[in-house]
């Protein structure tokens, strides 16, 4: 699977490295939800695009819903906790990702499940991370974003809990939605007219959590 993405303007590369998590910037958004934003953690996060492009299994799903199949209008692919990972800077950001929120978390990040995004008409409809131990606990979901910026949509499951949220994720940026998040709030991923590029998210999450 390979995918046509636009790089920098002026043609440089960067070196594949991850900033320190210190530099990233905690949002409150009401009724214990909180998220942590941190642009560019990844550089040289279009060659990590690529090589998760070629390299990663990625498969369509089809789904019920509203008493019809329907196709997932994205691909997948999911890495369990004992899984290796598709590529060594993915395994990097877990390790660095469980040791910076070890003590809020209190457990390491497991697993690691990839959406590939393969151009404006695929998305992700409004959720939360809720099956498993989510739907009733605290719990945070790291997402990381490499390839073109799509924007993330956050709203509270409560109209009167909180204000709705827009961010704008790719090219190495990092958002961590933690507390509540999973169940007092929904996030999705719109389809959009624009001419976009393709973007692969991965998604982080402690055991037990989907």
């Amino acid at each position: 699977m390979t995918a046509m993405l636009q790089g920098s303007l002026f043609g440089t590369e960067e070196a594949v490295g991850l900033r320190p998590l210190e530099q990233a910037r905690r949002t409150e958004l009401g009724d214990g939800a909180w998220i942590d934003l941190l642009p560019g953690w990844l550089s040289g996060a279009d060659e990590v695009f690529d090589r998760l492009a070629s390299d990663v299994p990625w498969h369509a799903e089809r789904r019920v819903m509203y008493d019809r199949v329907v196709s997932v209008p994205r691909l997948l692919s999911f890495y369990e906790e004992h899984d290796e990972m598709p590529d060594p800077c993915l395994r990097d950001a877990r390790a660095l990702l469980t040791a910076h929120y070890l003590d809020e978390l209190r457990e390491p990040f497991c697993t690691a499940g990839l959406c590939y995004y393969r151009d404006g008409a695929d998305s992700v409809a409004w959720h939360g991370d809720t099956i498993g131990r989510g739907a009733r606990e605290d719990t945070m979901v790291a997402i990381l974003s490499v390839g073109a910026p799509r924007t993330l949509l956050l709203r509270p499951r409560d109209p009167g809990a909180g204000s709705p949220v827009r961010r704008s994720l790719g090219h190495g940026d990092l958002v961590v939605m933690g507390g509540s998040c999973q169940r007092t709030w929904e996030h999705a991923i719109p389809k959009t007219a624009r001419a976009v590029g393709p973007r692969i998210s991965i998604q982080f999450r402690p055991r037990g959590v989907r």
